[in-house]
């Protein structure tokens, strides 16, 4: 690899790291508003500093002077010279989307870069003008050299201006006759700041009459305001360091921005004596004094030593100790895990369907030569091969958490552009989905969300006229259910209006006059293109045009979207995915002589057909199972089959979602990997079916849709959709 692809390179990871940054910025942002916290702002802070640095390092100095910026805003919030107000959070947040828009110039993209200029100088202005003219910066532009962080900088300041330090001095007794004047140290660090307090501690001056003037029993405590850090000070004493006993001790105030710079510190934390001086707490003779004790005591960690001679603040040394912990768990972390291209997974994942095919063919060859020894290789084949997909499958399943996060961004600007207060509540973060589909879902959910934030959700007066919270409520919740992956996005606003919707779909002449509809078909009609209820037009909603988009995209996911809502009490609409569009487990059954496939998750139990005589009406098209009635279906006249057909045959109850339904067939064939394969074009508005797999046999079997099965059946047979009851 030559030099311009290992800089290529370097540029697109870089990128994707910036990228990961950029979403821990805008999440740490959102989170400040409710959680103004010194970690909340901490992290905004290190996301901005590690965007500023890693475009340092590639000379990217346009991102590099305004994320600049950016974190001199950040880091005076963080020593609390800045006040967090919604105010200041908007626009770091318009500064999160500058940041996105510079990086666009680095990747090619088609980027106004006058325009970008011209964006970057407004936000600059805006971000001096909240932080004054007087404002102080971090550091250079385009200059990030990572410095040992040291304790004297501006923003570790108290109020009176610099920094304290308490100075405890114990003079040894040979300090006169040495030729020492303790006065002249003291004379001396008056220099380096202002000596506030010097008190003589008298403890150990023996009485006069046991008084040995040329012996020094002199004892000091110094309080010293100066910018000289701890190190600087110890050298003062340096020429009287063997005789005397020195502490060094930081005021709370300094504690507390020790821990700041802990928090901020990059880099190998396994030593904790290097980490320690490396952020002021103790000096490098402190260490060396602390290391020579823990040789006599091998068995006493350094930690326990330094606050146990004094050398160090105890609560720097356990935050420290956590540091120390932290970053070898991360390091532990990182070296678990590795990268690797999504194309690469999808590769993997064909290659494991065909073995899928081809073990199935082995078995089926097997079988036919009464080979038992055959027959037991390809059971054993068989068991690798699920095992081997089940674990290449779950390489492919992320977390939803992640996409759910970026709403919070989304339900801040609109609720803002709206003057509605809004909270986004998000559950079930931790369900997973297959990589394939995530991105597919981000279209959908982006326009439901807006849609309730539009429609859905009354301004503060509104609610509390209607004697609810002045804050409203958005809930994103996902979880598994029946072999599929369930994910809600409700409110708890006005709810949908019925006579509203029944009088816009009467004049738009898609229900006649006198219609009798249920709820659900009701709601069902806001999924018809170009419906809409809005009085008028605005850049949110309200152009009929995003509902029968959102249920055609979530249909070609092979999922169903369906909408619940209560008149003042808020709506929910409710999204059913399969858990992966690759691999699943099938049931195989036959009707009319043709192959059949039903995801095996939904399926509950086979009953063989009772004889005449026993409880089952298929003409009606419901049977009765211990006590309860279910809809039968019957797949033959569903389909218009012809073909040969068993005299009894069995029934397939299956559920789907709440529902159950009880599924007519000829013939059970028993469980099959069944590798998902796409429809033609030919095929792709035939509903009820889901998909096709190939055989070990080579013959192709349909996989079917329940979902999509029952919303057909019910069009022509009402008593099938009514007659349904929860499992």
């Amino acid at each position: 690899m030559n030099d311009d692809e290992i800089l290529q390179v370097s540029r697109a990871v870089f990128l994707e790291e910036a990228g990961i940054m950029l979403t821990e910025l805008e999440q740490s942002l959102l989170s400040m508003t409710d959680d103004p916290s010194a970690e909340t702002v901490n992290a905004a802070f290190r996301a901005a500093h590690t965007i500023k640095g890693s475009a340092g390092l590639f000379g990217f100095d346009r991102v590099v002077a305004f994320t600049h910026e950016v974190e001199a805003l950040l880091d005076r919030m963080r020593s609390g010279q800045q006040t967090i107000e919604s105010s200041a959070i908007n626009l770091l947040l318009s500064c999160k989307d500058q940041i996105e828009q510079l990086l666009q110039e680095l990747s090619g993209g088609n980027v106004d870069l006058a325009q970008n200029a011209s964006i970057s100088k407004q936000l600059i202005g805006d971000i001096k003008t909240i932080m004054g003219e007087a404002a102080p910066t971090a550091a250079k532009a385009g200059k990030d050299t990572k410095p040992t962080p040291q304790i004297p900088d501006q923003a570790l300041q108290t109020k009176g201006g610099q920094p304290e330090w308490i100075v405890w001095v114990k003079f040894g007794p040979e300090t006169f006759t040495d030729g020492f004047d303790p006065g002249s140290f003291f004379r001396y660090m008056a220099q380096m700041g202002e000596v506030m307090e010097c008190e003589a501690l008298i403890d150990d001056v023996p009485l006069l009459t046991d008084l040995d003037a040329e012996r020094c029993h002199l004892t000091f405590m110094v309080r010293l305001r100066t910018d000289a850090n701890k190190q600087t000070i110890e050298n003062v004493f340096e020429f009287v360091a063997d005789t005397i006993q020195l502490r060094l001790m930081p005021s709370p105030f300094h504690i507390e921005h020790m821990k700041v710079l802990l928090g901020e510190l990059e880099g190998d934390q396994d030593r904790l004596g290097e980490t320690l001086v490396r952020i002021g707490a103790i000096t490098q003779s402190e260490l060396e004094q602390a290391l020579a004790v823990q040789q006599q005591a091998p068995e006493t960690k350094l930690g326990e030593i330094l606050a146990q001679e004094k050398l160090a603040p105890e609560p720097i040394v356990q935050a420290a100790v956590q540091k120390q912990g932290q970053a070898r768990e991360k390091k532990s972390e990182e070296s678990r895990f590795i990268r690797v291209s999504a194309d690469k997974l999808d590769d993997l994942i064909s290659l494991i369907g065909e073995l899928v095919i081809g073990v199935s063919a082995a078995r089926i060859v097997a079988t036919k030569r009464d080979d038992l020894e055959m027959f037991e290789v390809a059971e054993r084949l068989e068991q690798l091969v699920e095992g081997a997909r089940d674990h290449s499958l779950r390489l492919r399943m992320v977390p939803v958490g992640d996409t759910f996060s970026r709403f919070k961004r989304i339900v801040h600007d609109v609720s803002k552009a709206l003057s509605k207060d809004v909270d986004l509540v998000i559950t079930g973060g931790d369900t997973e989905l297959d990589k394939s589909m995530v991105e597919q879902i981000v279209d959908p959910l982006t326009h439901l969300v807006r849609n309730a934030l539009d429609h859905g959700m009354e301004t503060s007066v509104e609610r509390e006229q209607a004697n609810k919270p002045p804050k409203g409520r958005i809930g994103l919740n996902a979880y598994h259910d029946a072999g599929a992956i369930v994910i809600e996005v409700s409110d708890d606003g006005r709810g949908l209006s019925r006579p509203k919707i029944l009088s816009k779909a009467q004049e738009k002449g898609l229900i006649p006059a006198d219609a009798q509809l249920t709820d659900a078909e009701v709601w069902n009609l806001i999924f018809l293109p170009g419906f809409s209820t809005a009085e008028k037009v605005t850049d949110i909603s309200g152009r009929g045009v995003g509902m029968d988009v959102v249920r055609r995209n979530i249909e070609s996911l092979r999922g169903e979207v369906t909408l619940l809502s209560r008149t003042g009490k808020g709506s929910t609409v409710q999204i059913r995915l399969p858990l992966t569009l690759a691999i699943i487990d099938g049931f195989l059954i036959e009707v009319a002589g043709a192959t059949f496939v039903l995801p095996l998750d939904g399926v509950e139990e086979c009953i063989e057909v009772p004889s005449q005589g026993q409880k089952m009406t298929t003409a009606a098209g419901y049977f009765e199972l211990r006590g309860v009635v279910i809809p039968l279906l019957d797949l033959t006249r569903h389909f218009h089959l012809e073909g040969p057909s068993h005299p009894r045959g069995s029934v397939v109850v299956v559920r789907h979602g709440t529902k159950r339904v009880g599924i007519r067939v000829d013939k059970l064939l028993g469980e099959h990997q069944t590798v998902i394969k796409p429809l033609g074009r030919l095929f792709s508005r035939m509903r009820s079916i889901s998909g096709s797999t190939i055989l070990g046999s080579g013959a192709v079997a349909l996989i079917l849709d329940v979902g999509a099965l029952l919303a057909d059946a019910g069009k022509h047979q009402t008593h099938i959709t009514e007659g349904m009851t929860p499992a």
